[in-house]
């Protein structure tokens, strides 16, 4: 039986037959991808999944593709830094760049797709391969999409898609470790370097554990596997059990990374952490972003100067519907706030005022953010942003309800 492979001599196989001439590609290609937000979970969640799927019976190669384009992986420095955790450097990872195109572009029924944190295939890659979805692992809201015969189709609600995922793969992880007796060093490093990769996503999405609204049991044990794997690492390394791991100073580094947008312009930051749907031809956007509307509003030199850097975004992408949703700690205190701005005319400036009368009170308890410094109000063009009381709300609840207030909504 051959040894384990590191992640990165793995991500150097599935480059290879990502790439290969369509003369020697062996088809079909199964490809492992995240949704196109490309946030920590989705791409920590879309290699691990991969590597595991691969190294488990029949193991057939799982290639992980980042659902973003290369030239953006320099807005997640937190990805990066969970990399160098595991032996690897944002150059050895597969990313949209790198799909075949043109004469050399993958047919979609050469192709098989599993999901991971999303459940439906969006943008361009699901108008492509959206009918060649084989399965899923995800902890969004079910939209009925994946067949119900799928393998694996697992859709359930916790903090992080990545502990649905180690779940899914803790019996094959373990047998990796017991292989020779769990006498492989080398292996047991490798495994440990595999945990930081699980690790990293869960901590953020939960606060460390900590968030009494997102985390549930499932992170808790998903944790917990992927710890154990750490001591097993540090100890086949002669070193003491768990030396060289803090939980806290692991969450702090990568939270410090994630949360710091200063150095980035008002497009990097609006794009950093973006999703969008067409709903009935309209179309919805949305930003997530570590910081709160007054650091924006500071950085961009006043409301008028902010509203203007979004204003381009919103041109730029051709959005009918712009929400932008922060999140921040004030005096230890975790926050969220949230902007909507309807710009495709009275039918959906009627839709979303409908949405933050019955939603935006009575779900997310929604006030007006600084004496309404951010609204505005035009013929056609509706904007507003609150301070949001109901802090257990993120984008997997908000969009599914912006997307039901939209439907049947016709662009003027």
């Amino acid at each position: 039986m051959p040894s384990q492979k590191t992640l990165q001599a793995f991500l150097a196989t599935a480059r290879a037959a990502l790439t290969a001439p369509p003369s020697k590609r062996s088809t079909p290609l199964n490809f492992v991808v995240g949704n196109e937000s490309a946030d920590l979970d989705s791409l920590c969640s879309t290699l691990f999944l991969a590597y595991l799927r691969t190294h488990s019976p029949p193991h057939t190669l799982h290639i992980p593709l980042c659902h973003l384009p290369r030239d953006d992986l320099s807005l997640r420095p937190e990805f990066t830094a969970v990399l160098k955790h595991a032996a690897v450097t944002p150059d050895d990872v597969l990313t949209l760049t790198e799909l075949p195109g043109g004469e050399n572009g993958l047919k979609p029924e050469d192709t098989r797709w599993l999901l991971v944190d999303h459940n439906v295939m969006t943008g361009p890659l699901g108008q492509t391969y959206g009918s060649r979805v084989v399965g899923c692992i995800d902890h969004h809201d079910d939209e009925g999409k994946v067949p119900a015969n799928a393998e694996p189709r697992v859709i359930e609600k916790c903090g992080s898609c990545m502990s649905l995922v180690v779940e899914q793969c803790s019996e094959a992880w373990e047998a990796l470790a017991k292989r020779d007796g769990g006498s492989d060093k080398e292996a047991a490093q490798i495994n440990a370097q595999l945990a930081y990769l699980a690790l990293a996503p869960i901590l953020i999405d939960t606060t460390n554990l900590g968030n009494k609204d997102k985390t549930t049991a499932h992170d808790e044990r998903a944790v917990a596997t992927a710890e154990s794997h750490l001591r097993a690492g540090f100890e086949s390394s002669g070193s003491a059990a768990g030396s060289g791991y803090d939980r806290d100073a692991f969450f702090a580094e990568v939270a410090a990374l994630k949360e710091d947008v200063s150095y980035m312009s008002f497009r990097d930051i609006f794009r950093k952490d973006y999703k969008e749907w067409d709903e009935d031809r309209l179309k919805l956007g949305t930003s997530s972003v570590p910081q709160a509307f007054a650091f924006l509003v500071r950085k961009a030199g006043g409301e008028e100067a902010f509203s203007r850097e979004l204003e381009k975004w919103c041109e730029e992408k051709n959005v009918d519907v712009m929400v932008v949703l922060t999140t921040a700690k004030d005096d230890g205190e975790f926050r969220r706030e949230l902007l909507v701005w309807a710009r495709g005319g009275l039918g959906v400036v009627n839709a979303v005022k409908a949405f933050a009368e019955k939603d935006g009170k009575n779900k997310l308890g929604l006030g007006t953010w600084e004496d309404g410094n951010l609204d505005l109000e035009d013929k056609g063009n509706w904007r507003r942003c609150w301070a949001q009381a109901r802090v257990e709300h993120s984008r997997k609840q908000i969009a599914p309800m912006l997307r039901e207030a939209l439907k049947g909504v016709k662009k003027e």
